[in-house]
């Protein structure tokens, strides 16, 4: 695994899509995400209640990319700035050359292949420049799209327990992927 430096932010694109750093105009789209009910509850977190709280999200991610501890990417539509999801890589494990990836989607964008494409051009860069050897990912298993998601994407059940900071996950599955996705 490289030397993270994320001082310059990696904006990526897809075909449909590109991939950059949030910013606080996005506080909306993210409180709407966060609170969200059954997702919280998918996540083991409390729902977001006021918009503050999106906003107070936003100052931490800026502040973990600025520190080189995570990496957080907005997708919008090519030629429209507005948010329509999001995916990250954090839970750096150096040593290990291992990541974490989280992801999430507004609803409505849902079930049309975005999310395989965000997550397709995150793996490429995970690999390619940042030459990370493992990603993981740590859904509920009462989140059966996620789960449907990771097997497209190449992700295995993991055989062994990986350290992560997840807690009041219901059916927390861990799935890895090591190397280039299976296409």
């Amino acid at each position: 695994m490289k030397q993270l430096d994320f001082s310059t932010f990696p904006v990526l694109e897809t075909d449909r899509l590109i991939l950059r750093r949030l910013s606080l105009e996005d506080a909306p789209v993210i409180y709407q995400l966060r609170s969200d009910v059954e997702v919280a509850a998918l996540t083991g977190k409390a729902p977001f209640i006021h918009i503050d709280e999106a906003i107070a999200y936003i100052n931490k991610i800026d502040h973990l990319i600025n520190n080189d501890e995570s990496i957080y990417w907005v997708a919008s539509y090519k030629g429209d700035n507005a948010m329509i999801g999001a995916a990250c890589l954090w839970n750096f494990d150096l040593r290990n050359e291992t990541v974490e990836l989280g992801y999430e989607l507004l609803p409505e964008f849902q079930g049309k292949g975005i999310m395989v494409e965000i997550i397709t051009r995150i793996l490429q860069y995970a690999f390619e420049v940042m030459g990370i050897k493992t990603i993981v990912a740590c859904p509920s298993s009462d989140n059966p799209p996620s789960v449907k998601l990771l097997e497209k994407m190449g992700f295995e059940i993991a055989s062994s327990d990986y350290q992560n900071t997840h807690v009041n996950v219901p059916g927390m599955l861990t799935f890895i992927l090591t190397g280039y996705p299976k296409q």
